[in-house]
């Protein structure tokens, strides 16, 4: 029989019911933290990381690419996910898409713009790229084309 009026809970077995919970929950958090600082070295390709993939990132990010594309999901939806554009296309296509772009000025089409990357630049871009779509995303996204 409760002692509380209306047979509900008391202020004790509300705070057991809180704090046992709140206990729960922790290691349940703390578990799945441990399990993914085990897989994580397991999944990763940070040991194939280069020069040329450090740079290709710079140019990434110089010449703000993750504002209109996205890269393993992270970034803007204005243009195509690129982070498999190296498995769907390969190097050379990446390269001429770059060279070759040139905004029309249609209005209301998107348009990539005209970076004028040197060779070297490009370079370094697919090379980023292709490390990108190494990447373990555990078959994420899964439509192909992202």
């Amino acid at each position: 029989m409760s002692n509380a009026p209306g047979g509900g809970f008391t202020k004790e077995m509300a705070r057991n019911i809180f704090y046992g919970g709140s206990l729960f929950f922790f290691l349940i958090f703390v578990t799945l933290v441990f399990q993914s600082e085990r897989q994580i070295p397991q999944r990763s390709n940070a040991q194939n990381i280069t020069e040329a993939v450090a740079r290709g990132k710079a140019v990434w990010e110089k010449n703000d690419c993750i504002g209109c594309h996205t890269l393993l999901g992270e970034g803007a939806y204005f243009a195509p996910e690129l982070g498999n554009v190296y498995k769907r296309r390969g190097g050379d296509f990446i390269k001429v898409w770059i060279t070759q772009m040139m905004p029309s000025g249609t209005p209301g089409r998107r348009q990539m713009p005209r970076f004028n990357l040197s060779e070297q630049e490009q370079n370094d871009l697919v090379e980023f790229l292709k490390w990108t779509g190494e990447v373990n995303t555990e078959n994420w996204p899964p439509n192909i084309e992202g």
